[in-house]
């Protein structure tokens, strides 16, 4: 199927979700190679830095290559250790439990609420509250023995994780809470950027998404010692301006400045992409409102997300066909979808990890199916996807 669709790309296809490249990323760009300043030290870098930190509302942030480095660096500086366990939804991209073995600590998979499809507030309570108990003032897993240290909310979809309950019940057994924004950045929750809304936040500038740095990511914190660490971390841990001289194992997960110049155009076009990809939710919003066995994904009242990719739930009994099978339907007719992640529990990577009830995550994965929402998607485009599905459907 991937190559039939690679295929299809070439051909016109519409995308899923394809960068949009429109501002001043030439000049930029161009700017880093006519003054020579293209690797990871450079004028772009501290101010691609800077405006990320302002724009949500942190008072710092280090760049770094991806947002899967952005989540492994901030687990270490948050001071997540070998054998403790952190919380985590089980639907989202796998890069976020691959961070948590990373540094050696073990992923405890948290069911979706059904609503929303986030992490469910309530299930990480019960999880705190019923299955863990105090062992000389640390608290424990009950059936693993394994210190518990921290929480990792993924905003998945664009769409913020209902995160007060979540915040509240960390602190209560003194965890930190590591958010996942990589797909997130401009969702508000409560007038609140994500990112700003736990202990440290991560973001991630991948090609497919909102806004890109071909490959990229960000951390942000207001803990100065952490952003201080994470930046040494990140450069190989060198402890000394000008000797080769390292003091812990560190990483080469810095930012280039050609990277961040392209950062830094994206960034001034963040805003105007957020609010035409609400146009573009609107209009799927009203044209499938009402098609038998498609199921829209609401944006709940506290929320204020950034459409990052608009995905709906498909029955098969009622729409006349499966999510895969539709899939493979609108790719013959040149409209690229795809599925959501398989929950992490259920990957060969984590199946000996210890099982939960996990339903609801479950049931998304098998019906969910991403649209093509592009910031650049023009009316015809969406009205070719639209009119597509109406004709599918049963």
């Amino acid at each position: 199927m991937s190559s039939e669709i690679n295929r299809k790309l070439n051909m016109g296809m519409i995308p899923l979700h394809a960068p949009e490249i429109q501002g001043n990323e030439w000049n930029y760009i161009k700017e880093c190679l006519d003054t020579n300043w293209v690797s990871s030290v450079g004028p772009f870098v501290d101010r691609f830095e800077k405006e990320v930190a302002n724009y949500i509302g942190a008072k710092h942030a280090v760049a770094v290559v991806n947002g899967t480095a952005a989540l492994h660096t901030a687990l270490l500086v948050a001071g997540v250790q070998p054998d403790d366990e952190v919380l985590v939804p089980t639907l989202t991209f796998i890069a976020s439990g691959n961070a948590i073995r990373y540094v050696g600590a073990w992923p405890v998979f948290i069911d979706s609420e059904p609503l929303h499809w986030q992490m469910d507030p309530q299930k990480v309570i019960d999880f705190l509250d019923k299955k863990c108990g105090w062992t000389n003032r640390e608290l424990r897993n009950n059936e693993t023995g394994r210190r518990v240290t921290a929480v990792m909310p993924v905003h998945i979809l664009g769409h913020p994780v209902d995160m007060y309950p979540i915040y509240e019940a960390a602190k209560k057994y003194d965890l930190i809470v590591i958010e996942d924004a990589a797909e997130a950045i401009g969702a508000r929750y409560k007038d609140q950027m994500v990112g700003t809304l736990g202990d440290i936040g991560c973001f991630s500038f991948n090609g497919n998404k909102i806004i890109t740095t071909g490959g990229g990511g960000m951390i942000v914190t207001d803990n100065e010692k952490w952003a201080e660490r994470a930046h040494h971390l990140t450069t190989q841990a060198k402890s000394d301006p000008f000797e080769y001289i390292h003091d812990e194992v560190g990483f080469n997960y810095r930012l280039t400045n050609i990277l961040a110049a392209m950062g830094c155009a994206q960034m001034e076009l963040l805003e105007s992409y957020i609010n035409i990809k609400r146009g573009i939710a609107g209009k799927y919003d009203q044209a499938l409102a009402d098609v038998p066995g498609i199921t829209l994904l609401k944006q709940a009242p506290w929320a204020e997300s950034n459409f990052w990719l608009y995905t709906v739930l498909v029955d098969a009994a009622s729409f006349g066909m499966d999510s895969r099978n539709l899939m493979r339907a609108l790719a013959v007719k040149h409209i690229q979808t795809r599925p959501l992640w398989q929950p992490l529990h259920m990957s060969p990577v984590y199946e000996n990890m210890p099982a939960s009830q996990h339903s609801v995550s479950e049931e998304i994965f098998k019906t969910a199916l991403s649209l093509p929402c592009s910031a650049g998607l023009d009316v015809k485009q969406q009205s070719k996807v639209i009119d597509a599905l109406l004709q599918t459907a049963k």
